[in-house]
């Protein structure tokens, strides 16, 4: 069977969490966080090792934290996402503090990844079906080496993904009767509203956007081959900012977007009705390791996840 990864992209700082690292807060019953419960379920699917995308300056807390108990059960690597690392012949402005995005974290793993891989945030808790789904689509259907490139997605629906704390920001996906992504828009401060959700655009349009939509929550399943693509538009991205700057991204559901619409990937949507939860803002938490606990009791993941001393 085809080795297969698990990317989780752990870089970012929850400014919208009051400036704590959201994805090391315990939220299980034995001190678990979200990330634990992504690893157990991906290793239940069959996944073979763990990339972890970090800063440097978190790295003694994070590997503390969890870096360290995760090697114990399976093979683990370290990428770094620094602000300054960029093409030759870029710099990194002196007023930029956002990092360059999800694809750029991706990037930053290139040299760790050489086997077909799911990606994942840190700070999501996705559940069971979405790992299944993917890992089976990674071992059983992707061509790693076709063109256009071969990708596959958790599609949630976007009722399962709302916080009751503030906006949230999803990819909202078009998808064919045959499941084929057709277009995902990057769509913001989406809050529930009665029967429906509100949120704005990227020019800050409001759109109204229907509870059953699929929405992409960065569970991508990708080849390597995808990495080369990402390295080669990363300087266009770059050179296409504005003079000042210094918040656009290089964001993942963009760069699949414009691949899609240039016929230069097919991907494949594998609807998920599994239930979101994550600790976007800090009031989150509560409701979060109640969701926990609630999966807990019903027999979903055991009271201590790792038996690992």
């Amino acid at each position: 069977m085809k080795k297969t990864s698990l990317v989780i992209m752990a870089a970012g700082i929850g400014s919208r969490f009051g400036g704590g690292i959201k994805q090391l807060e315990p939220v299980g019953p034995s001190g678990e966080i979200i990330m634990d419960y992504s690893i157990y379920d991906a290793l239940k699917a069959g996944f073979d090792k763990v990339v972890f995308i970090i800063r440097k300056d978190l790295e003694q807390d994070f590997k503390e934290i969890i870096g360290k108990r995760i090697e114990k059960i399976v093979p683990v690597e370290y990428a770094y996402q620094e602000l300054d690392d960029l093409p030759k012949g870029y710099t990194k402005p002196e007023e930029r503090t956002k990092p360059w995005g999800t694809g750029q974290a991706l990037l930053c793993a290139k040299n760790v990844i050489h086997e077909p891989f799911a990606v994942i945030n840190a700070d999501d808790y996705y559940g069971k079906e979405g790992f299944l789904k993917i890992h089976e689509y990674l071992v059983s259907e992707m061509d790693p080496t076709s063109m256009p490139f071969d990708i596959c997605m958790g599609g949630f629906i976007l009722g399962n993904t709302l916080s009751e704390n503030g906006g949230v920001t999803r990819g909202v996906c078009q998808v064919d009767e045959n499941g084929i992504l057709i277009g995902v828009t990057e769509t913001y401060e989406i809050r529930r509203q009665e029967d429906r959700a509100e949120g704005r655009s990227e020019e800050g349009t409001p759109v109204v956007i229907p509870l059953n939509q699929n929405v992409s929550m960065n569970m991508w399943g990708l080849s390597p081959a995808f990495l080369d693509e990402l390295e080669r538009g990363f300087p266009e991205f770059l050179g296409s900012l504005k003079d000042g700057d210094v918040k656009t991204e290089y964001l993942l559901p963009k760069i699949i977007d414009k691949l899609v619409h240039s016929k230069k990937a097919r991907v494949r949507v594998l609807e998920t009705k599994d239930r979101w939860f994550g600790v976007t803002y800090k009031e989150d938490k509560p409701a979060v390791a109640a969701a926990i606990r609630n999966l807990v009791s019903e027999g979903v993941y055991p009271e201590r996840l790792f038996d690992i001393k």
